[in-house]
């Protein structure tokens, strides 16, 4: 069970790496996709960070 925390960030990283796609298409404001795009970095190295294996 301690795999469903990354397992959920990573998730959360590709529906926000898909927004960030869409928004970018769609013609939006370059500050929504660039939010939208850090969002997606920071849940990736989240998710990432949280397998690696630690002290404990």
């Amino acid at each position: 069970m301690g795999a469903v925390l990354p397992t959920l960030l990573l998730i959360l990283a590709g529906l926000l790496v898909g927004g960030a796609w869409s928004l970018y298409r769609q013609g939006a404001s370059r500050g929504a996709v660039l939010v939208t795009g850090l969002l997606a970095v920071l849940a990736t190295a989240g998710g990432l960070l949280w397998l690696l294996p630690g002290e404990g």
